[in-house]
């Protein structure tokens, strides 16, 4: 991954090579942003070009993800040397990966490197990937992936050793908030006293999350929603798409490129989640309890991915549906069937209901992370949904 792959971002990257090539970078990055925005990208990106041993020389632009070089002074990683070769396969000896996965001692997959593999497919085929994914990619849908404490013995013991390649060292940390508290405070120890020329990148989607003095020991680099443009551009590009078209999924997903991507060759998923949605609210309405039940039997059979992934869809549509009364078409992030949908679902989200919905959903949204019982929650939603949903 190179900084010319990444969509967007431009600042970021002038401010990350400006200080990598003064020498000014930390001994450990934490970059945060909404989902999509691009943040593991550029954390690919500045470990490849501090590898590098001929930056600034020609590159290998033959990859999907590669548009013309937008940084300064032709900064860049060159593409061709042992590193440059190393990290087209994600194999760079001197690059360790930390990321939340599931233990099975059946499967003798105890640590992130026995899921390295699998970990390397998923960042080369789209290094734009969101966590459902990565959960897909290690078929534990109703698991939910964790850092043991474990993962910092094992990096802790590699830190020991001397670079490979005799430069730098770097630890790329993927949600560090999903460390458990005894693994944490083993990392925090390697950051205060952290080994020569070592750096780790920590990619966060909820920083809040993480150990308070963890948090004061790295560098914060915000990085902000795509804008429409970026990513119309980037699949126009990269996939020969209508560039019209390319603006319309660009302005649903909303500053989310991994968003736009899915919409592009996953729709599929989202049509499921529209039908299921106007079946929620369908039932709500007609009030039939024996469908209503039917429904949330359905719902509970789903992993707690797909449940909680529809509950932020239904989110979004009640919202949607909220600002489409308005007529600020500008405003409006929809699909042309949803937008279809809505034109008569939005009398029924008004000032009275939209925020009592959404409570209800978000509700439902926390319990199903919390393992309440699936039927339960989705029986009860659609039950005080009943209620609101007359209430416009």
């Amino acid at each position: 991954m190179q900084f010319e792959d990444i969509v967007g971002q431009e600042e970021v990257k002038r401010v990350l090579l400006s200080e990598a090539d003064e020498g000014r970078l930390p001994h450990a990055l934490l970059l945060t942003g909404p989902e999509g925005c691009g943040k593991m990208p550029m954390a690919l990106a500045l470990a490849q070009y501090l590898c590098c041993t001929e930056k600034g020389g020609s590159h290998d632009t033959s990859s999907l993800f590669a548009t013309p070089s937008t940084t300064d002074n032709g900064q860049t990683a060159c593409g061709t040397c042992m590193s440059c070769k190393q990290w087209a396969q994600l194999t760079h000896p001197d690059v360790h990966f930390i990321f939340p996965m599931v233990a099975n001692k059946a499967r003798k997959k105890e640590i992130c490197d026995d899921w390295i593999s699998t970990w390397r497919e998923m960042l080369l085929s789209n290094p734009y990937f969101t966590y459902a994914d990565w959960q897909q990619r290690m078929e534990v849908d109703n698991s939910q992936p964790v850092i043991y404490a474990r993962e910092s013995d094992v990096i802790q013991k590699k830190l020991s050793l001397k670079s490979v390649q005799g430069g730098w060292r770097i630890v790329i940390i993927w949600l560090p908030e999903k460390m458990i508290e005894a693994g944490a405070n083993k990392m925090l120890k390697l950051l205060e006293e952290p080994p020569v020329q070592t750096l780790f990148l920590l990619v966060s989607e909820e920083p809040q999350k993480i150990l308070g003095t963890i948090l004061s020991r790295v560098q914060h680099i915000s990085m902000s929603r795509l804008q429409d443009e970026d990513i119309a551009q980037a699949i126009h590009e990269r996939m020969n798409i209508d560039l019209n078209k390319c603006l319309v999924i660009a302005h649903m997903a909303n500053g989310n490129y991994a968003k736009a991507l899915q919409m592009i060759t996953v729709g599929e998923g989202t049509s499921a989640m529209f039908q299921q949605f106007t079946t929620l609210m369908r039932l709500a309405w007609s009030r039939k309890v024996k469908d209503m039940k039917v429904w949330s039997e359905e719902l509970a059979d789903m992993g707690r991915e797909s449940q909680k992934d529809f509950l932020l869809y239904a989110q979004r549509m009640i919202r949607e549906s909220f600002m489409a009364n308005f007529h600020r078409p500008e405003m409006n992030y929809m699909t042309t069937e949803e937008q279809q949908f809505t034109q008569k679902f939005a009398p029924f989200v008004s000032e009275k209901n939209a925020m009592d919905i959404m409570s209800e959903l978000q509700e439902a949204q926390l319990h199903i992370e919390q393992n309440v019982n699936a039927k339960m929650v989705f029986f009860d939603l659609i039950l005080q949904l009943t209620v609101l949903i007359k209430n416009h």
